[in-house]
C-alpha cells in the first residue's frame, strides 16, 4: 500500500462524524461521574477548590501540572524572563560570547534556588564525566555514566548526595532530581560526543556551557551534545521571515492550552477517578475506557505544553531545540511511541540505532530495544509498573518487525499487490486498531497503576465482550483512516508526485504495518512506501 492510496470523500465523512460522537460520548461519562463525585470521601485529598466564578471543584493530583503552573509559576516566569533579557542584550551586542553567557546566568540561577554545595556535586560529576571521555573508550564512558545515573535511584548514595541541598523548600526534592538527572544523561552525550572527534578533544569549558543553560537544566527537554555545540556557537543570529511571528503564536497558543486544561479540570477529574478502584469497578464500560483514553492524552498535552513553554525561550536564543511529541492520538505504531523526544532522540542516537543498525536484522533489533529499554528503566527507576511497561513495549516493537518479515514474504505479498490500494489501506487499517490500544493500555500502566490497567484490559477485551469491544474498536478504525488521511495529505504536499526508485526497500522501523501489525512510520514526508 503507498501512503498516498485515497479513499472516497464519504466514507472520511463518516469516519469523522464517528468519531466526533464517541468523543462527546465519552466525555459525557466522564463528566456524569465527575459531578456526581465530586464530595466523595476518597476525592478530599485531590479535588479542591478551584476557580471560584466556576462553581466547581478542581482536580488537583497531578503534582507535575500544579507545580509547574501554579506553586512554581512566578520562579518560573522570573527565572526564564532574566535568562530572556541577558541572552537579548549578549546576542545584540557580542554574540560570541552568548554561550558563556548562558553558562554564567545559569549557574548564578542555581545557585540561588539551590546552594553552592548543589553546584559543587554537579560540578563533580561533569569533571568525573569529563575525565573519563578523554580516554576515548565508548564503552567506558556509557558504564560510567549508568553507574553514575544509578547514584541517584538507590540508596544510601541518594541520601547522601541530597545532603547536599541546602534549605529547605517545597521544590527542593523536584529540582535535586530533575537538575542531576538530566545533567548525567548531558554528560553522557558530551562524553560520547568527545571519543568521537578525532582531532583533540571539546574543552571542559563547552560542556559547562552545555550543561547549564538554564531552560534545560531542570525539566530538559535534552538536546544531544553536538546539536548544542553547532548552534550555541553559531555567530549568525539572522531570523527566516516571520520566526518571530511563529515564536510568539507557539507561546499564545500554549497559554491558551494550559487554560484550557485548568478548565476542564474543574469539570472532569481524569487523575483522581482513577486512584478510586471501589467508584471504578462501578464505572461503565464507555465511562472507563474513555477514562483510559483520556489519560494518556492529557499526559501528551502535558509534555507537549511543559516542554513547549521551554522550548519557546530556546528557539528566542536561536536554537532549534527538540519537536515537542506526536500526539497519542496519531499513534499507532510503536516506533513512535514516546512522550519526550529530547530523551528518545538521545536513546536512538547512542543505543538504538547504534546497536541497531538499519534495524532489519531480528537479532540486531532484539538486542538494541533490550538495551535500549534497559537504560529507560534505569533513567525511570525501577519498579514493577515500569518493568512491565518496558517488557511489552520491547515486545511490540519487536513484534512489528516479526509481523512485517512474515507478512513480506509469499504468498501475502502476492495477495496484498493483487489488492486495490484503498482496499489494503483498510486492511491494515483493522490491524492497526489493535495496536492502537496496545499503546493506549501499556501507557496507562506506566502512567497509572496496574489494577487500573488491568481493569480497563478486562472490561475492553472480556467482560465487555462482544459489544464493548467491537463498538471501541470500530471506533478506533474510524481514528485510524483519519490518522492516515491526515499522513496522505501531508505525503501530498511534501512530494506531490514522487518517483519510487527501483528495487527499494522500505526499513522496518519507518513504514507502515504489514496486515498482522503496525509498522512504524516515523516520518511519511521522509519516506516513500514500497
Amino acid at each position: 500500500m503507498r501512503i498516498k492510496s485515497a479513499l472516497p470523500k464519504y466514507e472520511l465523512y463518516f469516519y469523522n462524524l464517528v468519531l466526533c460522537l464517541a468523543m462527546f460520548w465519552a466525555a459525557s461519562w466522564i463528566f456524569e461521574v465527575s459531578s456526581s463525585n465530586a464530595n466523595r470521601r476518597t476525592f478530599k485529598s485531590s479535588v479542591r477548590p478551584g476557580w471560584h466564578y466556576f462553581g466547581r471543584k478542581m482536580d488537583t493530583a497531578d503534582f507535575e501540572w500544579v507545580m509547574w503552573f501554579s506553586t512554581f509559576r512566578e520562579h518560573i516566569l522570573f527565572a526564564l524572563a532574566g535568562h530572556v533579557f541577558f541572552a537579548k542584550i549578549c546576542s545584540m551586542l557580542a554574540p560570541q560570547y552568548r554561550s558563556l553567557v548562558y553558562m554564567v546566568y545559569g549557574l548564578l540561577a542555581v545557585w540561588t534556588s539551590m546552594g553552592w554545595t548543589y553546584i559543587s556535586l554537579i560540578l563533580s560529576h561533569c569533571i568525573l564525566l569529563y575525565s573519563i571521555s578523554l580516554v576515548k573508550t565508548r564503552w567506558l564512558c556509557f558504564v560510567t555514566g549508568l553507574c553514575t545515573l544509578a547514584t541517584f535511584k538507590c540508596e544510601p548514595f541518594v541520601s547522601w548526595q541530597a545532603g547536599f541541598v541546602e534549605g529547605d523548600f517545597e521544590l527542593r526534592h523536584v529540582l535535586f532530581y530533575g537538575g542531576c538527572g538530566f545533567t548525567i544523561m548531558r554528560c553522557m552525550s558530551f562524553a560520547l560526543e568527545n571519543c568521537e572527534r578525532k582531532d583533540g578533544n571539546f574543552n571542559i569549558l563547552e560542556l559547562l556551557k552545555y550543561n547549564f543553560y538554564l531552560p534545560f537544566f531542570y525539566f530538559g527537554p535534552i538536546m544531544t551534545f553536538d546539536k548544542f555545540y553547532v548552534q550555541a556557537n553559531r555567530l549568525d543570529l539572522t531570523r527566516k521571515e516571520r520566526e518571530m511571528w511563529n515564536i510568539s503564536l507557539q507561546g499564545l497558543i500554549h497559554l491558551g492550552v494550559i487554560i484550557v486544561v485548568d478548565i476542564l479540570f474543574h469539570f472532569m477529574y481524569i487523575l483522581t477517578i482513577p486512584t478510586d478502584m471501589k467508584l471504578l469497578k462501578r464505572l461503565s464500560d464507555w465511562a472507563l475506557v474513555g477514562l483510559a483514553y483520556f489519560n494518556v492524552v492529557y499526559d501528551w498535552v502535558k509534555a507537549a505544553v511543559m516542554f513547549g513553554v521551554i522550548n519557546t525561550v530556546s528557539r528566542l536564543d536561536h536554537l532549534d531545540p527538540p519537536k515537542p511529541p506526536k500526539c497519542v492520538t496519531m499513534l499507532y505504531v510503536f516506533a513512535e511511541m514516546h512522550f519526550d523526544r529530547g530523551i528518545n532522540d538521545w536513546l536512538c542516537k547512542y543505543v538504538y540505532d547504534y546497536l541497531g543498525g538499519r534495524h532489519e536484522n531480528v537479532v540486531e533489533e532484539l538486542v538494541a530495544t533490550l538495551c535500549t529499554f534497559g537504560v529507560t528503566i534505569l533513567w525511570l527507576g525501577p519498579c514493577q509498573a515500569v518493568l512491565i511497561w518496558a517488557g511489552f513495549n520491547c515486545f511490540g516493537l519487536n513484534f512489528e518487525l516479526w509481523a512485517s518479515k512474515f507478512f513480506s514474504m509469499e504468498p501475502f505479498a502476492s495477495f496484498e499487490k493483487a489488492m486495490s490500494e484503498a482496499t489494503s489501506r483498510r486492511i491494515r487499517a483493522i490491524f492497526n486498531t489493535f495496536n492502537f490500544w496496545s499503546i493506549v493500555l501499556y501507557s496507562v500502566l506506566g502512567l497509572n497503576s496496574l489494577d487500573f490497567a488491568d481493569l480497563v484490559a478486562k472490561r475492553l477485551l472480556l467482560k465487555g465482550f462482544p459489544i464493548t469491544t467491537i463498538i471501541t474498536m470500530f471506533v478506533t478504525y474510524c481514528l485510524i483512516q483519519v490518522i492516515k488521511e491526515r499522513e496522505r495529505r501531508q505525503a501530498l504536499m511534501d512530494d506531490p508526485d514522487p518517483v519510487p526508485p527501483p528495487n527499494s526497500t522500505t526499513s522496518p522501523t519507518s513504514t507502515e504495518a504489514a496486515p498482522a501489525a503496525a509498522q512504524p512510520v516515523t516520518d511519511s514526508s521522509k519516506e516513500k512506501v514500497q
